[in-house]
C-alpha cells in the first residue's frame, strides 16, 4: 500500500529544501538518508567536477530477482529559477507554490515516487529486478549530470525516467535533438547624437536577423527559438557589441541540420549588409531518441499501466531529459508521467494521486519484469 499522506508529506518536504542547479547538496544528502532508512547503500559520484556543481549524482544499486535485467530509476534534483524558499500549500491532492516561486514538482514529483515505490517494494519484500537508482544533477541546464555520468559502471537494459506530465498512462517514447547557438555581433560605436553614421549598430544587426529566420512551431516535429538578447551601453551610444542565445529542436536529423543553417545564414548575411562581423557557437544539446512499440521496456510500461486499468498512450515529447542521454549510451529509456502542471512557472502544481499512482505504476513494471524472468 502506498500512503497518499506518506507521498504529500515526503514531497513538501523535498521541495522545501531548495536545490537550484549546481546547488543540490543538501537534498541529495537528504534523499541518500532516506535510502539509508531503507537500508539501500547510495554513493556519490564525481560529476561536481564535471558540471561545477557542489554535489554529484547519487547512485544506490538494489540486487533483485536472479536473471532479470537490471532497471535504472532516474529522477534529477534540480529545479528551475525561482526556485529557493518554496513554501507548498496543500489542497486535498493538488499541491502548488505560495505564488512566487516554482514547486519544484519538475523533478522532485519524480523522486517522491521512485521513493515511494523503492519503500513499497523493500517493505512488503515485492519482486523485483536488480536496480540502479540514479538521481541526477544539473539536468535543467543542459543534462549535465546525466553525461558525466560512468556509463561503464552501470549494468542497466533499460530505464524508467520520472519526469513526465500529467497525464496517468501517458510513456513518453521519443524526443527530439537539439542544438544550443550563441552568437556575438560586433559593429562600431559612435555617438548617437552628433555621428551615428560612423556606427554599425548591432542590435540592429541582430534584430534584422532575427526576423529573417523562421522561429516557434516551424512543423509537427521542429521548433527554433531565440531566447537571450544581450548588448548596448546607453541610449547615446551606437551600440557595439550584441550576444543572442537561441535553440533548435526537432524529431528529424535533416530538418534540424536545416534550420540550424538557416539561423547562422540570417547572422552572416544581415552582418554583411551592415559591414559588421558575427562569431557564432554552435552546441550539440543531446541527441533524439524513439523508444518504438516491441522494445522491452516501451511494452513492460505499456502492460503494467493495462494491468493497473490505466489506459497507456505513447507520446512524442517535445524537450530534452536524461532519457535522451540514457538512449544515447545504449540503455533504452522511456519517460513516465508524474503528475504536474505549469511546470517552470509560479502556477506549478502536483496532483499527489497521481504521484501515488505512477509509484504503483514503477512498481507494477518491476514486478512484471521480475516475474518474467523467474518463470
Amino acid at each position: 500500500m502506498i500512503d497518499l499522506q506518506a507521498v504529500i508529506d515526503e514531497f513538501c518536504a523535498l521541495v522545501r529544501i531548495d536545490s537550484p542547479s549546481l546547488r543540490e547538496g543538501e537534498v541529495v544528502r537528504a534523499i541518500r538518508d532516506r535510502l539509508a532508512e531503507m537500508g539501500v547503500v547510495a554513493e556519490i559520484d564525481g560529476a561536481a567536477e564535471a558540471v561545477g556543481g557542489e554535489v554529484g549524482n547519487l547512485i544506490a544499486r538494489v540486487p533483485g530477482e536472479p536473471g532479470a535485467p537490471t532497471v535504472l530509476l532516474n529522477a534529477h534534483v534540480d529545479t528551475v529559477e525561482p526556485g529557493c524558499g518554496i513554501c507548498p500549500t496543500v489542497e486535498g491532492t493538488r499541491i502548488c507554490s505560495a505564488g512566487d516561486t516554482v514547486l519544484g514538482a519538475d523533478d522532485k514529483a519524480g523522486v517522491t515516487i521512485i521513493l515511494a515505490a523503492l519503500r513499497h517494494i523493500l517493505e512488503e519484500k515485492l519482486p523485483h529486478p536488480p536496480l540502479e537508482v540514479v538521481f541526477t544533477v544539473a539536468e535543467e541546464i543542459g543534462l549535465c549530470g546525466a553525461k558525466a555520468l560512468d556509463y561503464d559502471a552501470l549494468e542497466a537494459q533499460m530505464g524508467l525516467v520520472l519526469d513526465g506530465g500529467r497525464t496517468m498512462g501517458v510513456i513518453t517514447n521519443a524526443a527530439p535533438s537539439a542544438y544550443r547557438l550563441a552568437w556575438e555581433v560586433t559593429g562600431a560605436a559612435a555617438h548617437a547624437g552628433v555621428c551615428p553614421e560612423r556606427g554599425i549598430n548591432a542590435i540592429r544587426v541582430a534584430a534584422e536577423a532575427i526576423a529573417e529566420m523562421p522561429l516557434g512551431r516551424l512543423d509537427h516535429e521542429t521548433t527554433a527559438n531565440i531566447g537571450v538578447i544581450a548588448g548596448g551601453e546607453a541610449t547615446n551610444i551606437v551600440p557595439e557589441r550584441v550576444t543572442v542565445d537561441g535553440e533548435t529542436r526537432s524529431h528529424d536529423e535533416a530538418k534540424l541540420e536545416a534550420q540550424k543553417r538557416r539561423m547562422i545564414d540570417a547572422f552572416e548575411a544581415a552582418a554583411e549588409r551592415h559591414g559588421a562581423a558575427v562569431a557564432a557557437e554552435v552546441t550539440r544539446s543531446y541527441r533524439s531518441f524513439h523508444v518504438k512499440h516491441g522494445e522491452p521496456v516501451f511494452d513492460y510500461a505499456w502492460r503494467a499501466a493495462e494491468a493497473l486499468e490505466v489506459r497507456p498512450q505513447a507520446e512524442r515529447g517535445g524537450g530534452g531529459s536524461d532519457a535522451n542521454i540514457f538512449n544515447e549510451h545504449g540503455i533504452p529509456s522511456v519517460i513516465i508521467a508524474t503528475g504536474p502542471a505549469d511546470v517552470h512557472t509560479v502556477n506549478e502544481s502536483v496532483d499527489a494521486g497521481i504521484m501515488v499512482e505512477s509509484a504503483r505504476w514503477v512498481t507494477q513494471v518491476l514486478q512484471l519484469i521480475a516475474a518474467e524472468a523467474s518463470a
